[in-house]
Parts: C-alpha cells; sequence; structure tokens
C-alpha cells in the first residue's frame, strides 16, 4: 500500500510546518517510503476484546480522538504578553499561509486518492503488488447480512470471514497425563484471498503465549502482529497486523498454546478405567461439530479443509494414535516420546482425532492392505470382546468399496473403545471412536438385539468414511447428507452381513421411519435443511430429524430410482467431490444425471426440495371415488400437512409435496401389482384397475414413502376384515404399516379411537415379527398416557387379550439348553418375536411370565449361576425387581458394579430403575450423578428409565429440576445428550399440573436448553389435550369391546368409537 488511510487521516490534522516537510518528497507507489506515521500505538497497551467492544480507552476516550491527539501533539499554546497590532499582522500572514496550505493538502489528497485507486488497495510495504484476490469462497450458505461495525471488526461476525483460508497444519502436542495438561504448537500455512489486517481463527479456553507471522516466498520476513487477542463470544482468536496480507500471496501462522485436558466429553477430554484394583487414565478427543478449537487455534468450519502433520509427545508408557500411521518415534533421555504421523489427506478440523492410552489391541488387514485395528481396555482385548466388531469391519470395508466403486482412502483404520464417551461413537477419518457398549460384544451375555445394535453402529460409522470424510458437507445447514446416508447404510450394510436380518424392508420401518414421524408430525418440527448461523445453531440441527428422517428421504428416493441408477448417482458425486464439499444441490445434480442418462427426465432437486426445505410431511388419503361421479375405476387422492394436536387436519395449507404415491387393490384372495403415481396437487383422480364394493385400497404399497395414509371409514373396514380373515394377503411391512398409520391418525383426530384397536384385534393370527413390534411400540406409547388413570386394567387386559394365544405357543428360551449350558440360538426373526412377546406379557402383568421371571432371579440368586436366556436377561431382570423385595435390588447393584461385560452392565443398570420402592429410586438417581458409580453418559439413561416407571415418574421429574444446573452443565454442550435427557423425562408427563410445572420450569431455567423444551411443552400439551378429547372415547370402546369381524356386505358392523 502506497499510503495508508489511516496516514490521509492525519495528514488532515496535521500543522503546516509537518505537511510541507515530508510530503514534497516521494508519496507514490513504488518509490522510497520515507513517509511513516509516527509508531503512536506503542504508547497505549495491547488492546483486549472489552476494549474493541466499546471502542472506548480506560480514560473515557475514543481511540480516534487519542490516535488524533498522540500525532498532533495537542493544541500549540498562544504565546501572551504580545502586543495586538503584531498579533493582527502575524494573522494576516498565518491566514494567507492556511489558504496556500489549503490549495496544497487538497491537491496532495487528490494525487493521493489516485495513487490509492492504482495501488489496488494497498499491500505490504515491502512487497510488490499481488494479483486480484481469490474468487473461491471457503465457505457456503452463509447468508449472512454484515453490518458495517461486522465489516470493519469481522470476529463479530458469528462464521469465520473469508479473506484467508488454511492449506496445512504442522501441529506439535504435549500430552502431560500426571497433572492432565496439554501445550503445543501449530503452524498453519495459509493463502490469503482477499487484502486483510486481520487473521481470525477459533481457539476456545486455551491459554496463547505467543504469535508470529510470516510471508511464505523468497525474502519474506516477519510480519509484525501489531496486537492479538481473544473474543470469546465467537471462541475466536484475532490476530491484527501493522499491515496487510496480500492476495493470492501464502503466509504462515505459528501460534503457541496450553490447556487442561479436561473431565468432560468435548475437546480433548480424559477418561479412565479400572484394572486390577488400579484406575486408569486415557485422553481422546471429540471434535465434531465445533470442538477442535478447544484442542488447538483452527479455522474450525467444515469447509476449511487442510492436510494436517501431527506429532505428539507423551510419556513412554502410553501409546498414542491418530488418523494416519505412525511414521517415526523418537525417544527422549526423560523416559518421554516423540510420535510422528503421517500427513493426512485434506480435511476439515472435525475429523481429526488423537488419542493417548495403554490399550492393547487386535488388528487384521483387508485383501487391497488396509490395516485394521481395535483397541480397547487390555481385559477386553484379552477376552476377545473385540473380535466380531474387527471382523465385521473388514467385510464392510469390502462391501462399501464395491458399491460405490471409491476405494477407502486412508493406509488404516483404528477402532478404539473408550469407556467415556458423549455419543455412541464419531467416524474420525481413519480412527473412529466408540463408547465401549457400541463395539465390544461378549457373545455369552450379550442378546441378540445388543449384537444388532453394536453391528449398526459399527456399519454406520465406516459408511462415514465415504459420506463424511472423503465428502463432508459444505455447510451444517446439510449435515443430513453425511448423517442421513450413514442411517440407512445401517440397514443396507447390515442386511449384507447378515441377509436374514430383512433389516433394511423390515426394521427400517419401526425403529426409522415410524419413529421419526413422531418428530415430524409436531408444529415444532423443522426441515432437515436448515438455516445455520451460530453455534447454538448448529447443535440444533444434530437430532433425529437429519438423521432418521433424512434416512427416510434417501430410502424413498433410491426406490423410486431404482437401485442400479441410485447406485449410479451416488459413485458420480463421491468421484466429483472427493476431498472437497458438497452441498445437497450437488447430490441432486448428480442423481438427475443418473435417471437422464437412461432417459428418464426427472429434476430430483425440484421432487426433493419439497421434502428437505418443508417440515413434516403429508397425510395422503386415498377412497375410491363414489357412485354417480366417476367411474369406479377411478380413485381420488388428497394430501394435506399431517400435524398432531390439530385434530384431523388443518396442518399448514401452504405445504404442498411431489408425493411418489404406490397403490394397489385387494380382495379377500389376492392384490395386484402396485402402480405409481405422482401426486403434485391438493386433490387428483387417478385411474386404477376395476374395482367393486368388496375390494379395498392400499396406499405406500411397503412403506417406502415418507408420508401417512388414511382411507375412508369403508376401506379401513375391508381392511381390518382382511387382516381377520387373511392377514398374508397383504406384505408384512403394509400390516406395520397399517397398524403405525391408524394408532397415530387416531392420536392426531382424524380417525375414530376404535379403528386401530379394532385392527389390532387381529394379532392373534399374526406370526411375524415386524407387525408385533409395531404394535408394541404403539401400544407402549398409549401405556404411557393411561399408565396412572383409574380405569387403567381395561386397557391392561384388552393388551394380554391380543398376547396370549402366541404368547402361549412360542414359549421361553430356557426349553432349549445344550449341555454345555448355553443356550440355543433360534433365527433372528423367531428369537425376536418370542422376545417380543415375553415383554408384553411381563409388560402387562401376565401371571405365568411373572412366575417364570421369578422363578429364574431366585435360581441365579441360589446358586450363583446365571441361566437366564441372554435374549430376555434385560425383561426378566426388570421384572424380578419390580416384583421381588429390597434384597433382589441390592444383588443387582453388586453384579452392576462386579460385571466386566459392558453389555451386561447396560440391562443391570436398567433393571434397577424398574423397582416400586421410591426409596430406592431416590437413592439410585443420586447415585447416578456420580461419576465413579455411574459413567456419564449411562446417567442419562437411569434418570430418563426412572421416569418411565409410572412409580417413578414424577420423581424423576422433580430430580431433574431439582438437578437442572448439574445436568446442563454436565451435558448442554454434548449434542443429543440434552436433548434425550429433556424428552425422555418430560414426554409422559400427562397432567394439567404437570404441564404447569413444565411451564414455570421453561420460564426459570430451561429458555437456553435449545429446541428440546419447546418440543417437550408440545408433547407434554398434546398428551393433556388427548386425555381431555380422546381418553373417554377409547375407554368406551374398550369397556365395550372389539365387534366380531367377518367378512360382510358393506355397511355391518361399525369402526366409530
Amino acid at each position: 500500500m502506497c499510503i495508508s488511510v489511516w496516514a490521509f487521516f492525519l495528514l488532515l490534522q496535521t500543522p503546516t510546518w509537518l505537511i510541507l516537510g515530508p510530503l514534497s518528497q516521494n508519496t507514490c507507489c513504488g518509490a522510497s517510503r520515507s513517509f511513516k506515521p509516527r509508531p503512536v500505538a506503542a504508547k497505549f497497551p495491547l488492546m483486549g476484546p472489552r476494549d474493541l467492544t466499546s471502542g472506548v480507552t480506560p480514560s473515557g476516550r475514543r481511540m480516534s480522538e487519542q490516535w488524533a491527539a498522540a500525532v498532533t501533539g495537542g493544541r500549540p499554546r498562544v504565546v501572551g504578553g504580545e502586543r495586538p497590532a503584531s498579533v493582527h499582522k502575524r494573522l494576516v500572514a498565518a491566514f494567507a499561509l492556511s489558504v496556500v496550505t489549503l490549495v496544497a493538502v487538497a491537491a496532495v489528497a487528490v494525487a493521493l486518492a489516485v495513487r490509492f485507486q492504482e495501488c489496488g488497495g494497498g499491500g505490504d510495504e515491502e512487497e510488490e503488488a499481488g494479483g486480484p484476490p481469490g474468487t473461491d469462497r471457503p465457505s457456503g450458505g452463509r447468508g449472512e447480512r454484515v453490518s458495517a461495525a461486522e465489516e470493519e471488526e469481522p470476529w463479530r461476525r458469528s462464521r469465520l470471514p473469508d479473506a484467508v483460508r488454511p492449506r496445512h497444519y504442522d501441529l506439535n502436542v504435549a500430552v502431560h497425563m500426571d497433572n492432565f495438561t496439554f501445550s503445543g504448537d501449530v503452524g498453519i500455512d495459509m493463502e490469503c484471498l482477499k487484502a486483510t489486517r486481520f487473521i481470525v481463527l477459533h481457539a476456545d479456553r486455551l491459554e496463547v503465549s505467543s504469535v508470529a507471522v510470516t510471508a511464505k516466498r523468497p525474502g519474506g520476513g516477519a510480519i509484525r502482529v501489531q496486537r492479538h487477542f481473544a473474543f470469546p463470544a465467537n471462541q475466536m482468536l484475532v490476530l491484527v497486523l501493522h499491515r496487510e496480507l496480500r492476495a493470492s500471496r501464502t503466509y504462515r501462522l505459528d501460534v503457541t498454546f496450553e490447556a487442561a485436558i479436561e473431565d468432560e466429553l468435548l475437546g480433548f477430554f480424559r477418561s479412565s478405567y479400572g484394572l486390577g484394583g488400579q484406575r486408569r487414565y486415557l485422553a481422546v478427543t471429540q471434535f465434531s461439530p465445533t470442538h477442535a478449537r478447544k484442542a488447538f487455534p483452527c479455522f474450525d468450519e467444515p469447509a476449511f479443509k487442510a492436510t494436517f502433520s501431527l506429532s505428539l509427545r507423551h510419556h513412554a508408557r502410553y501409546t498414542s494414535l491418530s488418523n494416519m500411521p505412525a511414521l517415526e518415534d523418537a525417544a527422549g533421555e526423560d523416559g518421554w516420546i516423540t510420535r510422528r504421523f503421517a500427513r493426512t489427506p485434506p480435511m476439515s478440523t472435525y475429523y481429526l482425532a488423537w488419542a493417548v492410552c495403554d490399550f492393547a489391541s487386535r488388528e487384521t488387514s483387508t485383501e487391497g492392505g488396509v490395516t485394521i485395528r481395535l483397541l480397547a481396555r487390555p481385559d477386553a482385548i484379552a477376552s476377545g470382546a473385540g473380535d466380531y466388531a474387527l471382523h465385521i469391519t473388514k467385510r464392510l470395508l469390502a462391501f462399501y468399496q464395491d458399491f460405490f466403486k471409491v476405494a477407502y482412502a486412508l493406509p488404516k483404520l483404528d477402532l478404539l473403545a473408550v469407556p467415556k464417551h458423549p455419543y455412541a461413537a464419531m467416524e474420525n477419518w481413519g480412527l473412529s471412536v466408540f463408547v465401549e457398549q457400541k463395539i465390544l460384544l461378549d457373545a455369552q451375555v450379550s442378546s441378540a438385539s445388543y449384537q444388532m445394535e453394536l453391528t449398526m453402529v459399527v456399519v454406520h460409522e465406516i459408511c462415514h468414511q465415504w459420506f463424511g470424510d472423503l465428502v463432508t458437507p459444505l455447510w451444517w445447514e446439510d449435515v443430513w447428507l453425511k448423517e442421513g446416508f450413514a442411517h440407512y447404510f445401517e440397514y443396507v450394510g447390515t442386511d449384507f452381513l447378515f441377509p436374514k436380518w430383512n433389516m433394511e424392508k423390515q426394521r427400517f420401518l419401526t425403529d426409522v421411519l415410524h419413529e421419526v414421524m413422531l418428530l415430524d408430525g409436531l408444529s415444532s418440527s423443522h426441515p432437515i435443511s436448515q438455516e445455520v448461523r451460530d453455534a447454538a445453531d448448529i447443535d440444533r440441527v444434530f437430532d433425529w430429524i437429519a438423521y432418521k428422517k433424512g434416512a427416510a428421504l434417501i430410502r424413498m428416493l433410491a426406490n423410486v430410482m431404482g437401485q442400479r441408477l441410485f447406485r449410479k448417482g451416488l459413485n458420480d458425486y463421491l468421484l466429483s467431490h472427493m476431498y472437497g464439499n458438497a452441498a445437497r444441490d450437488d447430490l441432486w445434480k448428480k442423481l438427475s444425471e443418473a435417471m437422464r442418462s437412461e432417459g428418464r427426465d426427472i429434476d430430483v432437486g425440484a421432487v426433493m426440495d419439497r421434502w428437505t426445505l418443508q417440515m413434516g410431511y403429508p397425510v395422503v388419503t386415498v377412497s375410491k371415488n363414489p357412485a354417480g361421479q366417476l367411474a369406479t375405476r377411478y380413485i381420488s387422492v388428497s394430501q394435506e400437512h399431517f400435524l398432531y394436536g390439530q385434530d384431523g387436519g388443518r396442518g399448514n395449507s401452504s405445504f404442498q409435496w411431489q408425493v411418489p404415491l404406490t397403490v394397489a387393490v385387494g380382495n379377500g384372495s389376492r392384490v395386484s401389482s402396485e402402480t405409481l403415481i405422482w401426486i403434485r396437487n391438493k386433490t387428483e383422480s387417478h385411474e386404477m384397475s376395476e374395482m367393486d364394493d368388496k375390494t379395498w385400497l392400499l396406499g405406500n404399497i411397503n412403506q417406502t414413502g415418507y408420508f401417512r395414509v388414511n382411507y375412508d371409514l369403508q376401506n379401513w373396514k375391508l381392511l381390518i376384515e382382511q387382516l381377520h380373515a387373511d392377514p398374508q394377503v397383504i406384505s408384512v411391512a403394509n400390516r406395520a404399516g397399517l397398524i403405525d398409520d391408524a394408532f397415530n391418525l387416531a392420536r392426531a383426530g382424524y380417525l375414530p379411537q376404535g379403528v386401530p384397536l379394532q385392527l389390532m384385534a387381529y394379532l392373534p393370527e399374526e406370526a411375524a415379527f415386524l407387525p408385533w413390534h409395531a404394535a408394541s411400540r404403539v401400544l407402549y406409547q398409549l401405556d404411557k398416557l393411561l399408565d396412572r388413570t383409574d380405569d387403567y386394567n381395561l386397557f391392561s387386559d384388552y393388551v394380554l387379550k391380543q398376547v396370549a394365544t402366541r404368547y402361549r405357543q412360542m414359549g421361553w428360551p430356557g426349553n432349549a439348553v445344550n449341555a454345555e449350558g448355553g443356550v440355543l440360538q433360534a433365527a433372528y426373526q423367531t428369537e425376536e418375536l418370542q422376545r417380543e412377546l415375553i415383554m408384553l406379557a411381563c409388560s402387562f402383568g401376565n401371571k405365568q411370565c411373572h412366575r417364570q421371571a421369578v422363578a429364574y432371579i431366585s435360581d441365579w440368586i441360589s446358586s450363583n449361576k446365571n441361566r437366564i436366556p441372554p435374549n430376555i436377561r434385560d425383561v426378566v431382570y426388570c421384572t424380578g425387581v419390580s416384583l421381588m423385595d429390597e434384597d433382589v435390588w441390592e444383588f443387582i447393584w453388586m453384579k452392576f458394579h462386579s460385571s466386566n461385560a459392558v453389555s451386561e452392565k447396560k440391562i443391570l443398570l436398567e433393571a434397577l430403575t424398574c423397582s416400586d420402592n421410591a426409596f430406592l429410586l431416590n437413592r439410585l438417581l443420586n447415585l447416578s450423578l456420580t461419576s465413579e458409580l455411574v459413567a456419564e453418559q449411562d446417567a442419562i439413561d437411569v434418570i430418563i428409565h426412572v421416569g418411565r416407571n409410572p412409580r417413578g415418574r414424577n420423581l424423576a421429574w422433580r430430580f431433574f429440576r431439582d438437578k437442572w444446573d448439574v445436568l446442563d452443565a454436565r451435558y448442554g454442550e454434548a449434542l443429543f445428550m440434552n436433548s434425550k435427557l429433556i424428552t425422555g423425562v418430560t414426554e409422559f408427563l400427562n397432567t394439567e399440573k404437570e404441564l404447569d410445572e413444565l411451564k414455570e420450569f421453561i420460564r426459570s431455567s430451561g429458555e437456553g436448553a435449545g429446541p428440546a423444551m419447546p418440543r417437550a411443552l408440545e408433547i407434554v400439551k398434546g398428551n393433556v389435550r388427548w386425555h381431555r378429547l380422546h381418553r373417554r372415547h377409547l375407554y368406551q370402546w374398550l369397556r365395550k369391546g372389539p365387534a366380531p369381524v367377518r367378512r360382510s356386505p358393506p355397511g355391518d358392523g361399525s369402526l366409530a368409537a
């Protein structure tokens, strides 16, 4: 820069004698720079963020005033005692000189303005003019309105400025496990895209001791840092430079720092475990979504991808690991080693990871030479608890490489099992971290459902090595691009491992589709793509809407496109954006191109934007056209926004979707092939095959679409008759879908309360697991609404009546014990159905079920041998604790502490919440906050499960309010944890008193808890409303009992409540 704006400002305020001196010398670009403003900044102390916030110095004067006063030296004093004539002559001379001076100043000002423009807005005093600013913007989806103050002080914006971007990090960290601190230095190679005097990056809770900036070019020297300061409001570190960085130049920023290894769950935190009576410690990172800044200064936004070279220094008794393989270990004389890791590919900061621990490991390798290791506690490795996950990971890498036609990008993949972690797992590239419960499997004590859950977590994280690590969402508004795909592939990948489990076509419906539609039917829901501005917004997008709705929409799209074209589009998407970032439009473009390659001209973006940019989903009503209007081969189809609490309609009338509706017609013995109809308007008519008054309609075949289907009452009657007469005519998936749709349509007021109860009366004839699982889920919701009402026995008797026949037929798995005492493994679907029926029977009071559970517990206590089959241990433990005395509770508590099997510890802890004894429940709640007794991530489950116990609901609700400050401090930053806790404790509150208590709590304490509190309030209001509007009708129907169902002419029987 030839002369700065500040220099021109000083020029206008400088006495004439100063102007006519230096300015008569060279002032243009490239000439000798003898003119320099005085270094007045040295007169003032470095200003922190508080100073910059107000712009006022401690003396009360604004910065610009002090700056001007310092330069001019203040107003010259008038020397006293001069005669008036002399003064007059001096004034005339001064006036003349002033006129000349003003003319000169004006001329100089014009010249300076011209030269300033020619200089391109300034630059380094020691550099030639650079090229134009770079055009690539380092982050997308900003949509920010930038105020003038934010333009001058970019650290006030919630997003990082785009003037510089990192290209490479050299990071060195020394880890002190003796006092739980770490120190380090980071060198960041940066490219300047726009001329700037500010370097703004992220740092949180770091003590920064020094900063330096250097120009990276031959002869480039240090660039003076005028001051640096933290801006905690945005977790930023700000460097104000003495001169501007030039566009298209590269620079290096060096920062030294230190911080504590916190005893929490984010950033670089510590954990511990017991072995041989000793407490052992480890330290591990959790950087997603915005916590890399807690471990080192960095540009902590997804689009600022860079490469990383990491070195870790620690005591030799520990080992360390990171994303890439170790290159070398250098031993020091002090008993410490320094481990240097290979350079990473370009990646976002939140995927960087490292750990320091004393774990043991097992390893294997793929045919392509990728090394896979599993690291865990030495005793867990010795027992073989990690072998299962290691085995399936090897198979999964091969599966994904074949499915995506893109090779795994790194030379190794480590799986790290840690005792404490805020989430089930984190997909750091090359170093995935799992909480022990989600990766360690003890085959002797783990149930089939536990194995399935563990499998799906591993499948999810391995998928992220492509969707997330290799191709990263540009900004958090599209986090569903990685989480939705990983959640969808949980089911696809598990089907590859265990085809007989049939996960994608069955369990996906109950565990993903039905579950997320409960949330997305609330008015407090949100689109899966939503604007994200600050840190609170980032936390908000990590919810089941992003994960489960994202997965459901991807599954719907895959079914519309067909698997071959879907895979082709995914392959093009990954190849086009590998090692980079992408937004949803990038995905839509590649999928549309795949469709057009075979002559199917569908604009995927136009279709899917309605599903991703609108909240909620439609209820599609299908009916035969009334006689006399159109021929009976026509059907009427309408769509409207589905919402709970709206009494059968009145959602957002402006919402409209492009709905891929599949429809079939059927009668008593067969169902037609499905027809795909695109519904684009509020109401449409479509031609089908010939129908008569005994023909029923069935929509959303196999529940591939993300919407509910309603029918007129006559069609519901025909479908119920079909289920009672021959349920096999309707597919397993649609039988489960009819149960879920009917119950939720009734709960929202679209159907009479008796329709779902009449429909479910067919269950004694149901032999498949999935419809029973769907029924169990909706019955559970009703149970929690009714379990404190006077007429509850009417409901429990109804459930036991449906369960009794099939429960007697299936029996208990204890009848199949082999000579070695192990339980013979039945087919997965059969085993899961048996468990579902036992759970329903014991939960709702079947006496024989209770006797069997008590017998199992008594045998365990007397023999000290646990002969309870693993697949039903959770049911037996809970039933025994609820029915037996305090000694049984103490026995289970003792077993919880002595067990080393993580799956067993989990169900033992949950069983303790089943007690009917309020004293024991209160004791457990208080013990749950002692981390030495109950792991922090498990304490949430204790509080939630006590709240699900009707005897403990008020206890958990009161405990939650009394301990809110402690709970919020512990879990407030941990994405899902706070939301899970709030929802779990409040979702079954359903009295006016509890609603008032929740409102008061939100008013006094809970306003800062994000979207979970408004959602909780809406759910409780809905529960209270349901009691007011529907409970009486439901109990009336139960007193009357289900009417006999038979094939009959239209008009017979009634479905009304």
